[in-house]
């Protein structure tokens, strides 16, 4: 009898697509907050606000792989960011922070044993954080050129993605407040439909919002009393399905007003401290194409 080889439980070309699986990493209580620019938590309620985020995916259908934290390494929690699965694989990065430089062998293994392989590595002067990549539809990423994703890390991104059949293309982000304070393409823009994305205008770049027009793609835009707050970070669970940090009202009611279901969680700790919304805290691991 022939065996119908199991269909494979990874895969990312979308930004919305239903999140069937997605890691998680539980944040270090301990460690050296200050040198990686959180400001100082609270241990016991930065625990309790990363299960009740990883309670709140599995209440809204996603199988939510949490593995233990990194001794030390507080940034680890923000687990989007040392590398990216796509269609074949995991793509694992170098990362330009000091503080972050061991993680993406932690976000390897993490994989690893959730059955994605590792395709491909960065290498030498490469650096990339995941933040910085966004699907704009299932063949072709846009990569934000920031202070942590390089151009030699866009040159060996641009070759990786190529052997797969997906486009990589690019937009320079601005200086903002310097290389010490991080700016990721996903600080300005959060896609959760293909035809809709939560965007803070006054500092995305004029090539995105171009581009964002030619596609059709509708912008909710946030207003800068809640940018600091995070209301720019969006996860999409599924088109117009979303996860957002409490305390964005004017956000949230623009994103329900766009016909979106909006559901949010307490933040102050797992994300206001560190600077890291709900796209930071996971990796998506298989979403769904349609």
């Amino acid at each position: 009898m022939t065996q119908v080889p199991e269909t494979p439980r990874f895969g990312v070309r979308s930004m919305s697509a239903p999140l069937r699986r997605v890691l998680l990493r539980r944040p270090a209580l301990a460690g050296d907050f200050e040198a990686a620019d959180w400001r100082p938590p609270d241990p016991a309620r930065l625990a309790r606000q990363h299960e009740a985020f990883g309670q709140l995916l599995t209440d809204l259908g996603c199988e939510v792989e949490v593995v233990p934290a990194a001794d030390g390494l507080v940034d680890a929690t923000y687990v989007r960011d040392p590398g990216l699965v796509t269609g074949d694989g995991a793509v694992l990065f170098q990362m330009a922070k000091p503080a972050r430089a061991a993680e993406p062998p932690h976000l390897g293994a993490a994989l690893t044993a959730a059955g994605v392989p590792v395709t491909a590595t960065l290498d030498g002067p490469a650096r990339a954080d995941g933040g910085d990549f966004i699907w704009l539809d299932e063949r072709t990423m846009l990569a934000g050129r920031s202070y942590r994703t390089n151009a030699e890390g866009l040159r060996q991104l641009t070759k990786i993605l190529a052997a797969e059949g997906t486009r990589l293309e690019s937009v320079d982000l601005p200086h903002d407040r310097g290389p010490g304070h991080v700016l990721h393409l996903m600080s300005l823009i959060s896609p959760v439909a293909d035809d809709l994305a939560v965007v803070f205008p006054p500092l995305a770049p004029v090539a995105l919002m171009e581009t964002l027009a030619e596609r059709g793609v509708r912008v909710v835009a946030v207003p800068a009393t809640e940018y600091e707050t995070m209301a720019c970070n969006v996860l999409a669970v599924e088109p117009r399905r979303v996860v957002m940090v409490d305390g964005n009202p004017q956000t949230r009611a623009a994103l329900e007003a766009a016909g979106c279901e909006v559901h949010c969680y307490d933040g102050s700790e797992i994300s206001l401290k560190g600077d890291g919304g709900p796209t930071c805290l996971t990796a998506p691991v298989w979403r769904e194409a349609g």
